[in-house]
């Protein structure tokens, strides 16, 4: 999809916070983030939503998923994490390349999509994910 944010990302058009990246997803930070280390993780082949995905993808899709996570979780010292995917425009879906969200949670008692986004600078936590 020549027009799709997400693929110029993954051609390398559009420059990224990369968290993770395998022969078949790439994470990186969601330039509006609601949490420390907010990811967005997708599947390096263009499907418009989760229902396009084949079945033939779903193990290689998710365990990338799943990778990007315990390394937010274990670098960020994370307490817990919302893992969250939109599906269509009625759903809140405005990005139409299939992605999760990966939103680590630090403490008890906060919203599932904070309303607020998170004013730390994404260089700071790609520090702490490097490290």
């Amino acid at each position: 999809m020549k027009d799709c944010v997400f693929c110029k990302i993954i051609k390398g058009e559009i420059p990224c916070h990369k968290v993770y990246e395998d022969d078949y997803v790439l994470s990186f930070l969601d330039i509006t983030p609601r949490t420390e280390g907010h990811t967005l993780v997708i599947p390096k082949k263009h499907y418009e939503n989760f229902f396009e995905l084949p079945d033939k993808e779903i193990k290689n899709y998710f365990k990338g998923v799943k990778r990007t996570a315990e390394l937010l979780k274990t670098k960020l010292n994370a307490k817990g994490m919302n893992i969250l995917n939109n599906n269509g425009e009625i759903a809140g879906q405005f990005v139409f390349h299939l992605h999760f969200h990966l939103l680590p949670k630090y403490e008890k008692g906060k919203e599932l999509w904070p309303k607020q986004e998170y004013k730390g600078s994404l260089e700071d936590t790609m520090k702490k994910l490097k490290s």
